[in-house]
């Protein structure tokens, strides 16, 4: 018999405090699309939807930054990771950290209007309810020459 405590054991909703759990938790969320409330006393200071480029642990010259282009998640920036099942399947993460919390959900689809283009990024829409942003190419150099332009969205 031993006397380390066992692993935990969570399904579908829980609260991790190791960064390797909070990292393989956040994991699905790499190269996807994700709308984030971040909230400092219960008050909401800001809010937005960002591409979750990189995840890491154990990297201690690595911070943890939130914008509309790109997202970095450090899991060694939080104290600890609640998360929880929606009823469409899909999870809700909440990173913690004092009194300071980011509530990370996939974004959900936005459909332009008839006509519009996009400029800036193409979506794929291989999952109907979500979206996944990738940054278009610029041809020529030139402001505004994104590639696809002029073409209807898809």
């Amino acid at each position: 018999m031993t006397l380390e405590p066992p692993a935990k054991f969570f399904v579908n909703s829980g609260l991790v405090s190791t960064s390797t759990d909070i990292h393989h938790l956040l994991r699905p969320l790499l190269k996807q699309t994700v709308s984030y409330r971040y909230f400092r006393g219960g008050s909401l200071v800001t809010a937005g939807t960002g591409w979750v480029e990189r995840l890491v642990c154990g990297e201690p010259d690595v911070s943890t930054y939130f914008t509309p282009l790109s997202i970095c998640i450090n899991a060694d920036s939080f104290e600890h990771l609640e998360f929880e099942t929606r009823p469409d399947q899909l999870i809700t993460y909440t990173l913690v950290q004092g009194d300071e919390r980011v509530v990370l959900e996939f974004a959900p689809v936005t459909r332009p209007e008839e006509g519009a283009v996009q400029e800036s990024f193409e979506l794929s829409t291989s999952h109907p309810e979500y979206v996944q942003m990738e940054l278009s190419v610029l041809e020529g150099g030139e402001p505004g020459s994104a590639a696809g332009e002029g073409s209807p969205p898809s």
